[in-house]
């Protein structure tokens, strides 16, 4: 059984951490927080053998996971270093979407072999996370030998790997926050318009969620300019007018910047007059 220590147990360390243990193929050593007391309770979810809030304590493992914020991880690493806790041919990776192993370089000089692994899944409640994650795609990134045993990590916990390089991953994380932070934000958005018309929360709800449900399998069964429907690829400019008249100023300049790129996406199947009255209904913010 190998063994794994977690430094930064946040949601997505601690679910990670628990997978790992209950795949039965890795043992975690332990959970090493700022706070001894936050280590505790993430230990506790975790099943992980210490609780620790000193980097010097943190014993000898197979493999190292740095979960902490993206602007922390280079810091954590050189602090890794210093205190030489990590054994040659261990492996260390960090979690980030948008940074590369290269955080990780002090690391390598002490014989480590360095990654990041990251899964494109939300870990907004650890639990539900832990109940939901298996058939996730992760992202791994950085030396191959590191690539190659994290792989067989991804297995265990009943994710799916696949492998890009580090130069791609700003792109990559930048698809991800578009494909799920923005797409709540349509929610929000949508939502807030609704309320605009009087319709209660709960039936609005079920109005949009329907509705977002069917367009999302469309789009991703279909491809994107296939699944496009409504009043813009219809050309139906009096249409879009109308709706910004009931929109406020925020509502108002979202609802204008995607109507512009769905003016785009709906490319030849609009004529030139009905691009251009379109553009122009959605450029006039007066």
């Amino acid at each position: 059984m190998l063994s794994l220590n977690v430094v930064g147990a946040g949601r997505l360390g601690k679910v990670l951490g628990r997978l790992a243990q209950d795949s039965g193929r890795y043992r975690v050593a332990a959970v090493l927080c700022r706070d001894r007391s936050h280590a505790r309770e993430a230990a506790a979810f975790v099943g992980a053998a210490q609780a620790l809030d000193t980097l010097a304590d943190l014993p000898p493992a197979d493999l190292t996971l740095i979960a902490v914020p993206d602007g922390a991880i280079a810091a954590v690493a050189q602090a890794l270093a210093d205190a030489q806790v990590v054994r040659p041919g261990s492996v260390v990776f960090h979690a980030s979407g948008a940074c590369s192993s290269a955080l990780l370089a002090p690391l390598t000089q002490q014989g480590a072999l360095v990654a990041s692994l990251h899964p494109a899944f939300s870990f907004a409640e650890p639990e539900r996370a832990r109940q939901t994650f298996a058939g996730s795609l992760c992202a791994l990134e950085g030396e191959e030998a590191a690539c190659e045993r994290l792989a067989q990590l991804v297995v265990a916990i009943g994710g799916e790997a696949f492998y890009l390089e580090g130069e791609g991953k700003v792109a990559y994380h930048a698809a991800l926050s578009i494909a799920s932070n923005y797409l709540v934000t349509l929610v929000a958005l949508a939502e807030g318009v609704a309320a605009n018309a009087g319709i209660e929360h709960a039936v609005a709800r079920r109005l949009l969620g329907g509705l977002m449900r069917q367009s999302l399998d469309n789009a991703l069964a279909l491809g994107a300019e296939a699944a496009l429907t409504g009043p813009i690829v219809r050309g139906d400019v009096a249409t879009v007018a109308s709706h910004l008249t009931v929109l406020d100023k925020g509502q108002g300049a979202l609802y204008r910047a995607l109507g512009q790129a769905t003016v785009e996406l709906a490319g030849d199947r609009l004529d030139a007059g009905q691009q251009a009255g379109l553009l122009a209904v959605l450029g006039n913010r007066e």
